[in-house]
């Protein structure tokens, strides 16, 4: 017999306190683990197979003790009764021995208890590690440079004058102060100044607006969470290259609001009527950026700390793929709207996080570098988080099973402010203004340079 995504552990309302809920429905293993394995190997993490062996094993183990525990109780419960019966017809030594009888099943179950926590613990150590099953319609690669482009947004044009690097246009602009921001902070920090700073503003001023406009609920989230939800939205990997720890506290800073608004449905029950939830969230975001990329000395390409514009949806499981094409259209409809070129990347197999089903990134035109660069991400994770933060749906039936979550960068100043001053760059070093965000700008039409003094 198959494995059946419908089929969930809510429909089985007496083991559901002690089914170990992760990133996958265990049944998947249970039922169909060369599925799961073969997703591994699309993913290029062979290293991981065994863990599917593993769990099936522990899983074997852990529903033994817990079937030998339900037996204890009802036997616990049958001796228990007949305690007092014996007592009322004066057979206190064979009450007495019933009694033993009941305490050596109580130490017996203690013992089980502790198994079947070990057990539990075991099975949610391999589990959280083991791959959310991708969509069949991912291309398979080993990593980022097997990406596929799928369609391209407006002309990529290379102007007949010399593009400066980003931080030089902002210099003459008087919009940026590196080396002070080095002196307080270290690299990867910085500071916005001037007309610079009014237009990273202004950029998420735009950005909000656009999407409320598009019909997402404007939120600003809190910018800390709790290690529970850190892990319920990301995984270890991600969590330990990207979260800073508050020291003496379980609190994290935020990577991006998604882990915030995602978790604001934590141990939610929702009813099909209160779906799609569809957010859109302003938040500062701070970022490790440990791995091979690294922090940019001189840039502000990849950086420990910025701002953003994100949007995230809880639907119904039938609903992600619609809201996924519809999020990715959203950010290309909104760089385009400032005249910047754009193209949409599927990420390949060996590309997405462990939690994710599907994932795109958009990216947008450099006339400097004559390449595209990420500005955004698109991805939905399928259960996966909703599993792991308890995020249910109760149906018109009465049936509960897990929401879908997906999130989508809407824009991400400064990196976002790179592709926004290349391409609206004109020959004398003045930046044009589109006419979009003209009115978060005191209508202004162009920036000028500012002259050293």
């Amino acid at each position: 017999m198959g494995y059946n995504p419908t089929e969930s552990i809510f429909g089985f309302s007496a083991d559901l306190r002690r089914e170990v809920v992760t990133m996958l429905d265990i049944n998947m293993l249970r039922k169909t683990p060369d599925v799961v394995r073969e997703n591994m190997k699309k993913k290029f993490q062979d290293a991981k197979l065994y863990l599917v062996d593993e769990v099936i094993e522990l899983d074997v183990k852990n529903r033994e003790a817990m079937q030998q525990a339900d037996n204890l109780r009802n036997q616990r419960k049958v001796l228990s009764k007949q305690i007092g019966g014996l007592m009322k017809q004066g057979k206190k030594d064979e009450a007495e021995a019933t009694k033993a009888q009941v305490a050596a099943i109580a130490d017996e179950l203690a013992r089980l208890e502790v198994l079947e926590e070990q057990y539990a613990e075991e099975i949610k150590k391999r589990m959280q590690v083991i791959p959310q099953i991708i969509d069949d319609s991912v291309p398979i690669g080993k990593d980022d440079s097997e990406n596929v482009e799928i369609e391209r947004y407006g002309e990529p044009v290379v102007p007949d004058f010399e593009i400066p690097y980003h931080v030089e246009i902002m210099e003459k602009l008087a919009g940026i102060d590196i080396e002070s921001a080095r002196k307080t902070s270290g690299n990867g920090f910085y500071y916005l100044i001037g007309d610079v700073a009014r237009l990273h503003s202004a950029c998420l001023s735009y950005a909000r607006d656009f999407m409320i406009d598009r019909g997402f609920t404007y939120c600003i989230p809190p910018y800390m969470i709790r290690s529970n939800v850190v892990t319920g939205v990301m995984s270890f990997a991600e969590m330990e290259n990207m979260m800073y720890k508050i020291e003496d506290e379980d609190l994290y800073l935020i990577g991006t609001s998604e882990h915030s608004m995602i978790g604001k449905f934590i141990d939610t029950i929702l009813t099909e009527d209160q779906l799609p939830q569809t957010l859109t969230s302003y938040s500062p975001c701070f970022r490790k950026e440990v791995g091979a990329h690294g922090i940019e000395e001189r840039g502000v390409y990849r950086i420990h700390q910025f701002e953003k514009q994100e949007m995230i949806v809880v639907c119904k499981p039938e609903d992600s793929m619609k809201w996924y094409n519809q999020l990715w259209q959203n950010t290309v409809d909104f760089f385009r709207s400032l005249d910047i070129p754009v193209r949409t990347l599927e990420c390949c197999s060996g590309d997405l996080a462990d939690l994710k089903v599907k994932s795109c990134d958009v990216e947008a035109w450099s006339p400097r570098q004559k390449k595209y660069f990420e500005v955004g991400s698109c991805s939905t994770l399928g259960d996966a988080q909703a599993r792991r933060l308890g995020i249910r749906v109760k149906g018109d039936d009465g049936r509960k099973y897990f929401a879908h979550t997906l999130n989508n960068t809407c824009v991400a100043p400064p990196r976002m402010l790179i592709a926004f001053l290349e391409n609206n760059l004109n020959a004398d070093g003045s930046v044009r203004i589109p006419e979009a965000l003209r009115p978060y700008m005191g209508f202004k039409d162009v920036i000028k340079p500012v002259e050293k003094k």
